[in-house]
């Protein structure tokens, strides 16, 4: 997910995505506890595109 796909969202869809995202990290972090062959990667894209979002969406607050 780049910041120029985040320019077609609205706001509302900007934190239903976060909600998706935040909800499969969870599942992520909580679905495999035991496990050892995850991809840890998948991990670290959430959280980045979760910040993604979350910063689209501060940055439209303050315009």
């Amino acid at each position: 997910m780049k910041k120029t796909d985040l320019a077609k969202y609205s706001v509302s869809d900007l934190h239903k995505e976060v909600a998706e995202k935040r909800s499969a990290l969870r599942t992520f972090r909580f679905g495999g506890a035991g496990s050892r062959t995850r991809n840890v990667r998948e991990g670290r894209e959430l959280r980045k595109n979760i910040a993604r979002l979350l910063t689209e969406v501060a940055s439209r607050r303050t315009k």
